[in-house]
């Protein structure tokens, strides 16, 4: 069944508020096997509404709508609905007794507006409000089905639950299951060509890329009969990807990078510090959004200026004079020093320009990254790293960045992204 989602009301046409709605219904009816094929915001018009749901009545057989159905005059989505579907209102005399006890339980008075919540299509299948005072409906003719319901998020999703979507499962004979894996390293054009092979005549599952500030997101959604049905599809269409970009891959389950990495420190136990030049603590400030990190992490520093990178953590001023703070030499030195300094298993630095313009020579967006691990970390890692001179125990890597942007902000989250995903490089 195709279906379109609209949402009613001037205040959102306005910007006065954010339209959460329509990301929930989506992903809930596309997992119902619904065909979700149209968003529409209309004002508190009943002429434009009228036209917009007939309209929309071309090309799908389900509109699920939500808000309008309150008591004042500017309240339409019933009155369009009944019209359009060629219904009439009545005094649906259960909601009239349920409003009627809710207000004589709270102490309210009831007005004469207060009972148009109660006027529905004659032919509707009234769904009540746990939430809030105006009810819902579901009015169907001719196989063409309108579904609404009230416009706070927490008055729709429970009258969701509860109703709507036990009345819409009886319409949908099939499941759409899905599986995001979220990739890093790899840019959306490059991964689309990769897996061209796979997308190429593609029925079911199908894949479809996802792009956001650096780094990439993949769909695998499948349509079955069954949920586990779907899934099999999925699983099978995965461990093909997988062959293909499974070094680029850090999660399957739609988590962010910092979550995926703090979780497999503290698995794993592995204690981490990190020091920050260029990216201003916003390493640090990421990873301690992760529950229960502070069982592994021990300190952030930033260490911004070239005497911090002195005297916090041993860089030798020769050293900064010789190669600048923005150079990979440096790097290396602050996460050696602060390996001498902490202890921790895992040391991380960032140094360079941030941005926005160039500075020492080097463009906006030049950074570089020092990581220093103890050896037996990654053991079984792909990334093994070099050994430091002075300490065949300890493994280290410099990684350099050219984004080669004029946004400080951007250049900063690309540069801590990298960082997270060195350290998960490295990790068992």
């Amino acid at each position: 069944m195709r279906a379109a989602i609209l949402t009613i009301g001037t205040e959102i046409l306005f910007g006065q508020i954010t339209n959460t709605n329509t990301v929930f219904l989506s992903r809930e009816l596309n997992n119902m096997g619904f065909d979700v094929l149209y968003h529409h915001t209309v004002g508190d018009n009943e002429g434009r509404l009228a036209d917009l749901m007939t309209d929309i009545f071309r090309s799908c057989d389900l509109i699920i709508t939500t808000g309008g159905l309150g008591p004042t005059e500017d309240d339409l989505t019933k009155e369009t609905a009944a019209e359009v579907l060629h219904d009439t209102l009545v005094r649906h005399e259960e909601s009239v007794r349920w409003l009627e006890g809710l207000y004589a339980s709270r102490g309210w008075s009831m007005t004469e507006n207060t009972y148009k919540q109660a006027m529905m299509p004659s032919r509707a299948t009234v769904f009540p409000n746990s939430n809030g005072t105006a009810p819902g409906f579901a009015l169907s003719e001719n196989g063409r089905i309108i579904a609404c319901m009230p416009g706070p998020p927490n008055e729709m999703k429970a009258m969701w639950s509860l109703s709507v979507k036990p009345y819409l499962e009886s319409f949908s004979s099939e499941v759409i299951r899905y599986r995001i894996l979220r990739t890093y390293g790899i840019g959306e054009p490059k991964l689309e060509t990769l897996l061209l092979p796979l997308i190429d005549g593609q029925t079911d599952p199908t894949l479809a890329t996802y792009a956001k500030v650096g780094e990439c997101s993949l769909r695998i959604a499948s349509k079955r009969a069954t949920e586990e049905e779907a899934f099999a599809a999925i699983d099978e269409m995965t461990a093909k990807v997988m062959d293909i970009i499974g070094d680029n891959v850090y999660s399957m389950d739609d988590e962010e990078l910092y979550l995926v990495v703090g979780k497999k420190l503290i698995a794993n136990n592995l204690e981490i510090s990190s020091c920050e030049s260029c990216t201003g603590g916003l390493f640090a400030s990421t990873l301690v959004k992760v529950p229960g990190i502070s069982a592994v992490f021990d300190r952030g520093i930033v260490t911004y200026s070239e005497r911090a990178k002195t005297e916090e953590l041993g860089v030798p001023a020769e050293l900064i004079a010789a190669k600048t703070a923005e150079s990979p030499e440096v790097a290396l030195a602050m996460a050696a020093g602060l390996k001498k300094k902490t202890g921790s298993r895992i040391c991380v630095s960032s140094t360079g320009v941030a941005g926005p313009g160039p500075y020492h020579g080097l463009p906006a967006g030049t950074m570089f990254i020092g990581l220093v691990w103890d050896a037996d970390i990654s053991e079984k890692a792909a990334v093994s790293g070099e050994t430091l001179p002075d300490d065949p125990s300890v493994r280290f890597r410099v990684i350099r960045m050219d984004t080669v942007r004029d946004e400080r902000e951007t250049n900063k989250l690309f540069c801590v992204l990298k960082m997270l995903d060195s350290i998960r490089r490295i990790l068992p």
